[in-house]
């Protein structure tokens, strides 16, 4: 059964969205991936349960990964949009972490997928 996913949508260069995901309450290593067409779906910010997170340099500084712990949701924060940002934004999440494995490489390997959900950032 695919994670629920929610929010996002469409912003303006500079602007903020923000994406739920409702995750399983034994999950121990999530994160956020983005496909754009012609691409694949590549991994943009992960969070193990002790809280260490993973961001690739494009979004450093710019997006937020979190967690809430009462509501088993994971959230993703958008700030400072740029229209490279577009793209289908998925949440995956796995029961156990990867230990040396890149975290997002780990998620592709075992991780239970969202829906997926359309981002647009208009310049």
């Amino acid at each position: 059964v695919p994670l629920v996913q929610s929010g996002g949508g469409s912003g303006e260069a500079g602007g903020l969205l923000t994406y739920a995901c409702g995750i399983l309450g034994y999950a121990s290593t999530m994160g956020w991936f983005r496909q754009s067409p012609g691409h694949e779906r590549d991994g943009v910010a992960s969070m193990d349960r002790f809280g260490n997170t993973t961001f690739v340099d494009s979004v450093k500084d710019r997006f937020t990964i979190s967690k809430d712990v009462a509501s088993n949701t994971l959230y993703l924060q958008m700030n400072n949009l740029r229209p490279e940002d577009s793209g289908i934004y998925y949440c995956a999440v796995a029961d156990r972490r990867g230990g040396s494995t890149y975290p997002f490489d780990f998620l592709r390997s075992i991780g239970i997928w969202g829906q997926g959900t359309q981002v647009t950032v208009s310049s």
